[in-house]
């Protein structure tokens, strides 16, 4: 078991219990407000030993009892579900389903394979709200996972709002030892896992998630640059990008591969000349401003023009200065094709590299 940190809304600290081999299927549990980590602890280790990496996540504090303002949990989850190299199945407990619930509506379900809700409580704004009914990944309902249940009209109301949802009623089967509840819940987990989460080879086929495809392509191991450009007004611009191949060395062209949704984009289609900052282990931090929205990109950057007058990043392990070649609409995606101009590189700097939604380094024998 590791300790690891996630960076949640506002660049709060999450921290989390990892547990297992990084190789197989990844399940995300998720407390009760108030609670800890370590009121899944003995479900976690359970998991692992049926073959789950599991993340064992810690709320940000003050989550007191009466405390209802559930937006910053959502905003936490969606963030750490946005660092997890691979789509997990979130396992809640009591409000944090709630949490969770709201995160993986409709612009969250991407982000996660499967939910199980234990011991949801009652919440009538969330239910009247139709909260439920924008959840279109795999849930599971479970009453009674942790004690006996007083009240089972939220589960079921909750349930019966599900587009894809199923119940288990654990209370039904009349167990009188925590030890037997326990057990009870971990079977109703395996058996949701097993069939929403195979640990067999996932395969993507056209029409289905893109998610799945995302993580297919994220098996390929790759480096990490940085684009720069002069947008109209003369204002340095860029953005962290992995979609990046050479292409001909005569002529000498390189390709990256641009989302139509960045908020550089513009700059980058109109720019006659742009940059690629092909980027070493050092600049790990770099890689992260450049990704994150509404960051001063280049604050406490160190960057000089290039002969185009493009900004180019010092300490780069490659900086290629580009005249723009070509442009081709690709879905949602742009491929931006260049001429290279001028290169400068310093050879024996360890590389970055991005292989299943992580960062990694190279181990040179």
């Amino acid at each position: 078991m590791s300790l690891i940190d996630y960076k949640g809304f506002g660049g709060v600290r999450l921290s989390a219990d990892m547990l297992g081999d990084e190789n197989d299927p990844a399940v995300l549990l998720v407390p009760d407000l108030g609670q800890s980590r370590s009121a899944w602890r003995d479900v976690a280790e359970a998991l692992v030993l049926s073959g789950r990496r599991v993340v064992n996540l810690d709320l940000r504090g003050g989550a007191e009892e009466g405390n209802r303002d559930l937006a910053p949990h959502v905003e936490d989850l969606r963030a750490v579900l946005a660092q997890m190299g691979s789509r997990p199945v979130v396992v809640t407990a009591g409000r944090g389903g709630w949490v969770a619930a709201r995160a993986l509506g409709l612009e969250g379900a991407h982000l996660a394979a499967g939910l199980v809700l234990v011991d949801i409580p009652v919440d009538k704004d969330a239910l009247a709200s139709g909260v439920a009914s924008r959840l279109t990944l795999p849930t599971l309902v479970v009453r009674g996972g942790f004690a006996p249940s007083e009240s089972s009209m939220s589960s079921v109301a909750f349930a019966a709002a599900l587009p894809a949802g199923e119940r288990a009623d654990i209370d039904d089967c009349d167990l009188a030892l925590a030890s037997d509840r326990k057990e009870a819940l971990l079977g109703q987990l395996l058996e949701f896992l097993e069939r929403h989460q195979p640990r067999e080879a996932m395969e993507f086929k056209a029409g289905s998630d893109p998610r799945t495809l995302r993580d297919a392509m994220g098996c390929f191991a790759t480096g990490i640059t940085i684009v720069t450009a002069l947008d109209a007004d003369g204002v340095p611009v860029g953005l962290t990008a992995n979609s990046f191949t050479s292409v001909s060395l005569d002529p000498p062209l390189l390709l990256v591969c641009i989302a139509n949704t960045a908020g550089t984009a513009p700059a980058l289609r109109a720019a006659a000349h742009f940059g690629v900052n092909v980027l070493q282990i050092g600049q790990q931090p770099t890689s992260t401003r450049f990704a994150a929205k509404g960051e001063d990109r280049f604050a406490n950057q160190p960057w000089a023009p290039g002969q185009t007058g493009i900004p180019l990043l010092e300490g780069s392990l490659v900086s290629f200065e580009c005249r723009h070649e070509s442009l081709h609409e690709a879905g949602d995606h742009f491929i931006l094709v260049g001429r290279v101009v001028r290169a400068q590189f310093e050879p024996h700097r360890d590389p970055l590299l991005y292989f299943r939604g992580k960062y990694r380094r190279l181990h040179f024998a």
